[in-house]
């Protein structure tokens, strides 16, 4: 079994023993020398950490009446990302797509377009903590997950989490830092916890990084490692606005930021509770069998030396069931599928040294892929 850590002497135990999921609670007691504890005995790990009363979801059943719960909820968390964020309605969808499938954001484009701001906007429009993390050649990795610091009162390390700690993390301009401190985030994101000097604390629900980084032409930047774009759900571009959507945001921005007056329209436990309703949208094999296949084909393609790997294809299929339940579905089509393919998989390929000669981008060659891969003829299966 690990032991994993609590900030200060209890730590949980997790573990299987003979194919049965255990969670075990001890307190380490200095005065007798031995644990004392408890068993917690679940159905599995993941139900653990969603039971309620230990800052979990709770179970939501599926029906009619749960999209239009999710539907109430995201038109108003998308209404104040309008507010804010002018003539850009697919780039508020995609963020409730990547929030709702438990997924990390990865905002990339030139300064000035309002990347940092779409982020802190979606961000207070949650009534959950919030922490933002300026990325800088100088940060360190202990800056990002936590340091053991040692107190002179009581003789002890004591633990102090750093900037990961919250429920939505911020962090700007991500490609500032060095490799090192970027590599921080590499467990935070995948597994949602931190370990630091051998204990390992867990991160609360709902738990979504939305970084922003400038183009790796700019100076003073460092490319993500491919290990660390692959942890991100999609990319997005802001792209500049249209001229009408321009000038609103002068008229808008000019006497004061809107972000003063947005107040959050709904909190962490809701959020929890649409995660589960989006967890319960219906995936038919053939579905599957083609996100398998598009991803699959960038792995064959002549013109990447690096295609899609599993977690992507399971984020693709996250994704897709997010965009079907905001669509008011409780099933996955290809469609769904096929619209978030390039947002969802293009940033983590590599193209080869010929194709990149050439002018070819990631994108132009995914899009040529998912155009090749013939789509299911049945929307859904029958259950």
């Amino acid at each position: 079994m690990a032991r994993s850590g609590t900030i200060g002497d209890q730590f949980r135990l997790r573990g299987s023993i003979a194919g049965r999921n255990l969670v075990y609670e001890v307190d380490w007691s200095q005065r007798e020398g031995q644990p004392r504890g408890r068993e917690a005995s679940v159905t599995s790990l993941d139900q653990a950490s969603r039971s309620p009363g230990r800052g979990g979801r709770d179970p939501v059943a599926s029906g009619g009446a749960d999209l239009d719960t999710l539907a109430r909820a995201t038109g108003r968390i998308r209404s104040s990302i309008e507010k804010v964020i002018e003539g850009k309605p697919e780039i508020a969808r995609l963020s409730l797509v990547v929030l709702l499938a438990e997924g990390h954001l990865l905002i990339e484009d030139v300064p000035g377009v309002g990347k940092t701001m779409l982020a802190k906007t979606l961000a207070r429009s949650i009534d959950c903590s919030v922490r933002r993390i300026q990325f800088t050649p100088d940060l360190l990795p202990s800056d990002v997950t936590g340091v053991s610091i040692f107190n002179q009162d009581t003789r002890e390390f004591e633990f102090r989490p750093g900037g990961i700690f919250a429920n939505i993390v911020v962090g700007d301009e991500i490609n500032r830092a060095s490799p090192k401190t970027q590599s921080a985030l590499l467990e935070c994101m995948e597994e949602r916890q931190v370990t630091v000097d051998g204990a390992t604390y867990f991160l609360d629900s709902p738990f979504m990084v939305i970084a922003t980084q400038n183009p790796i032409e700019m100076e003073g930047t460092y490319a993500l490692p491919e290990a660390q774009r692959d942890r991100f759900m999609a990319r997005v571009s802001m792209g500049y606005p249209v001229e009408a959507a321009e000038i609103a945001m002068l008229n808008s921005h000019t006497r004061s930021s809107p972000l003063d007056d947005l107040e959050p329209v709904t909190d962490a436990a809701e959020i929890r509770k649409l995660v589960d309703i989006v967890g319960q949208v219906h995936v038919a094999e053939s579905v599957q069998r083609y996100a398998v296949a598009i991803t699959t084909a960038t792995r064959k393609s002549p013109e990447l030396m690096l295609g899609s790997s599993p977690r992507a294809t399971l984020h693709l299929m996250r994704a897709s069931k997010a965009a079907a339940a905001l669509a008011g579905r409780d099933y996955v089509i290809p469609d769904d599928v096929q619209a978030l393919a390039v947002q969802v998989l293009a940033h983590r390929l590599l193209p080869t040294v010929e194709a990149s000669m050439s002018g070819r981008t990631t994108e132009s060659a995914l899009e040529q892929i998912v155009a090749r891969v013939s789509m299911p003829e049945s929307r859904r299966s029958p259950t």
